[in-house]
């Protein structure tokens, strides 16, 4: 019986084609499935073979803890060097876009907020 070894589900391409490429490397049978036409269905990556799970899941664990920790230094390299941009950056760079979130935040603030005020302005 198949078992899932690896949600998709807002995951890189680059990671899903690297745990592709880890369970062809160690022989691993597996399938793919996707989100479906809605997005509905669980989209991952499944083991042929029950008996293989724990030995994927091993692979998958170990890759992903090597990944995390590169991507945490690629991070840390980027803040050193400047080139994660800053909030202030990206309200030059994106004036608009900016400027929808955060009249939207503001809106979002005033709808739960306003009926309080409301609440206190009745009672005075």
């Amino acid at each position: 019986m198949s078992a899932l070894v690896f949600r998709l589900r807002n995951v890189p391409q680059d990671e899903a084609a690297d745990v592709r490429a880890l369970l062809d490397e160690h022989e691993i049978e597996w399938y793919e499935t996707t989100a479906g036409n809605w997005g509905v269905a669980m989209p991952g990556i499944w083991a042929s073979h029950e008996e293989d799970l724990p030995k994927a899941r091993n692979l998958i664990n170990d890759y992903q803890s090597k990944r995390g920790e590169n991507q945490r230094q690629q991070y840390a390299e980027n803040l050193r060097s400047g080139d994660t941009p800053t909030l202030l950056q990206r309200i030059r760079t994106q004036p608009l876009q900016m400027g929808g979130i955060i009249v939207f935040c503001l809106f979002i603030l005033y709808i739960m907020i306003n009926p309080f005020l409301q609440l206190i302005g009745h009672a005075s």
